[in-house]
């Protein structure tokens, strides 16, 4: 194996040639404490960077940083950024995945039994399209040193914050995993900070805030492993509206929860917020493709005879797509859908006493009429609304905010609706299970798969996943991309359902890490974060080349 110095002196010895003289990097080489892989080196300035790795075989940190699988992820969480925060002091040469305000499984940094590695890239610099190799060997020999021995050893640590970083993650697991033991879908802790710095960043707001404190019908205490009994705010089982006047908080908590399936960083705010596992945030999404999906609970037959049991379109109204959300969430096992009427389609969620008189051929059957049914078959439902007091003779507890602080108004509502009258059901809910085509999954030679942003590009067929809302990084729709090339290979063979060949998928996540399922398997998978199956699956309903029986 070669040396760190061999590399420099590789370098050195390249100055002023071609750009391509850079291919000759690619191999492995010895530092002083750690084992540098340059896996993949950029064919020119403007190709993407170079895929690099560095090992470390003993960093020191204390077992019981990483005793299970959630401190290990917090831990892999906390050394990225700190990976990152090393990187910035020293100019944009080198750059790794970065994280937002959720701890997520990634592959940035990855702690095994036998080394820790932290996964980056490096664009090689560049003199026109010759190689400054002394430049080069500067980012090599002397920054990536300075980088490694600051955030990869624990001699380099702050030891304090790491133990806060595992420990916050392992509360935040614990109190998720007791929800449907005590009843709950959803717990906010007092003292939780809700409101964001904008509607487009999700750092917590700076200055005086109130901090969210629970009514005292709705209050009950929980326990975490590391910090103790933690009071706050339980929202059992059932149909629970969130109401209030505009601007005054609403749609932050409805964010909070449908956030609150993941872990959050300390200093969130949303530290001790937590939701079911299987919370989905449901919307209308106009212009979406649907593939085959009965919306018959929701929808009648549409004029022109269009049966609504395997309903297809390739732009769906606000109602049909708000239909195919839902019905896609229950079909993946959702038991919990969140709403907020101002991303609904109106006439999905209510139809008057006036209406009703006046429009006897509507084939949308309001989901006041269906949302019970729902919460019968053990399917809850949290919605915020401003304007449709429909949804008081069905709810279970409605919540009022004010000022952002809550206040339990079920008695209130049900005298309210007793004058109006509740909603009658419809009956069950179907939830049909669809069997995706293998043939859909195949590339041709010259198809690519990629991602910009939040969209994914399978061959020639793009993705748009920004109405995804439970999609909090673009990472995991680079996840996405490599699960549905890699379950369409394995587990794509026309008998497993959408949900089964989802579910195998994420259980090789779960066994073999994320890892599994990248392109670059083995050199440098370093540019995925985990997402659920409900995302997963979100992609595939989207996905116009999807075909399914």
């Amino acid at each position: 194996m070669l040396s760190l110095d061999d590399l420099c002196s590789k370098l050195t010895s390249i100055d002023g040639r071609g750009y391509k003289s850079y291919a000759a990097l690619e191999g492995v080489y010895r530092g002083r404490r750690f084992v540098l892989y340059i896996d993949h080196v950029q064919a020119d300035p403007f190709a993407p960077p170079t895929r690099c790795r560095v090992r470390v075989k003993d960093a020191g940190i204390p077992p019981r940083l990483y005793a299970n699988a959630v401190r290990r992820v917090a831990l892999e969480d906390y050394l990225t950024r700190r990976f990152l925060h090393q990187l910035a002091r020293r100019g944009p040469a080198m750059a790794m995945q970065r994280p937002g305000q959720e701890i997520l499984p990634r592959t940035s940094v990855v702690l095994t039994p036998d080394f820790l590695e932290a996964r980056f890239t490096v664009n090689l610099p560049a003199r026109g399209r010759t190689v400054p190799g002394r430049d080069a060997a500067n980012i090599f020999g002397r920054l990536l040193g300075e980088v490694v021995e600051g955030c990869l050893f624990w001699n380099a640590l702050d030891g304090e914050k790491v133990r806060l970083w595992v420990e916050t993650a392992e509360d935040q697991s614990a109190l998720r995993a007791q929800l449907p033991a005590l009843g709950l879908v959803a717990f906010v802790a007092d003292g939780s900070l809700l409101p964001r710095e904008s509607g487009i960043s999700d750092l917590p707001v700076r200055g005086e805030v109130v901090s969210f404190q629970a009514p005292p019908e709705l209050a009950v205490e929980m326990k975490a492993p590391n910090r103790g009994a933690v009071r706050g705010m339980g929202i059992p089982r059932g149909v629970t509206l969130i109401v209030g006047g505009g601007y005054h908080g609403k749609s932050t908590l409805l964010r909070a929860l449908e956030r609150g399936v993941y872990d959050h960083v300390p200093g969130d705010g949303r530290e001790l917020v937590v939701t079911v596992p299987g919370a989905v945030k449901i919307r209308a999404e106009d212009g979406r493709a649907v593939t085959r999906v009965d919306i018959s609970s929701f929808i009648g037959e549409l004029p022109g005879n269009i049966k609504t049991t395997f309903f297809s379109t390739a732009c769906a109204s606000g109602s049909t797509s708000q239909a195919a959300n839902i019905a896609e969430a229950l079909e993946m096992g959702a038991d919990l859908l969140l709403l907020d009427e101002d991303t609904c389609a109106t006439n999905f969620m209510i139809r008057d006493h006036y209406m009703e008189q006046l429009v006897h051929a509507e084939p949308i059957v309001p989901f006041t009429r269906r949302v019970g049914d729902l919460s019968r078959a053990g399917v809850s439902t949290i919605l915020v609304t401003g304007g449709a007091g429909d949804y008081f003779g069905v709810a279970d507890r409605v919540v009022m905010m004010r000022d952002y602080v809550p206040t339990d108004v079920t008695v209130r509502a049900r005298e309210i609706a007793a004058g109006i009258g509740g909603r009658a059901g419809g009956g069950p809910v179907k939830v049909t299970a669809r069997v995706p085509m293998a043939r859909a999954f195949v590339l041709g030679e010259e198809d690519r798969v990629k991602t910009r942003g939040m969209n994914i590009c399978y061959g020639r067929t793009e993705i748009p996943l920004s109405a995804v809302e439970q999609l909090v990084d673009p990472f995991q729709a680079s996840l996405i991309a490599e699960i549905m090339r890699y379950a369409g290979k394995k587990y794509v063979d026309g008998d497993r359902t959408l949900r089964e060949v989802v579910s195998a998928a994420m259980d090789d996540l779960e066994r073999y890490g994320l890892d599994v399922v990248s392109r670059f398997r083995g050199q440098h998978p370093g540019e995925l974060a985990w997402a659920r199956g409900f995302e997963i699956a979100a992609a595939l309903n989207r996905w116009r080349g999807l075909a399914v029986r």
